[in-house]
């Protein structure tokens, strides 16, 4: 498989598993940040390199291509792992608690000026 064909494939996965949303797989990398692991970053950074020389015949022809199938599988199998539906329900978990944690500190803070003023 060619390289352009491999970024669109892990492209396309960023999309669906990270909901990342970009144009081409450099804008989405990018955009990915730390939902990534550092060294998938750099791996997609390899990936992102390779991909813009892959236009130029005599470029294409210095590309590892061992490196490079093994970012792509690892960054692929990394993705493939990831279940969307578990990390959206994740991210609601997280952000319904911080709203009850931040409501009970209100409640408390309400509760203690009310006996320190002496309506309770």
């Amino acid at each position: 498989m060619d390289i352009t064909a491999r970024t669109e494939r892990l492209a396309q996965l960023l999309e669906d598993r990270l909901d990342v949303r970009g144009k081409g797989f450099d804008a989405k990398l990018r955009r990915a940040g730390r939902l990534l692991p550092k060294h998938l970053r750099m791996k997609g950074r390899l990936l992102a390199d390779a991909s813009a020389r892959a236009n130029h015949p005599r470029l294409l022809r210095q590309l590892d291509e061992a490196a490079l199938d093994l970012a792509a599988t690892d960054l692929e199998n990394y993705l493939l792992n990831i279940d969307p539906w578990d990390r959206r329900r994740g991210i609601a978990v997280n952000v319904s608690a911080g709203l009850v944690f931040n409501l009970l500190i209100v409640a408390v803070v309400v509760v203690a000026v009310l006996l320190w003023r002496g309506f309770l």
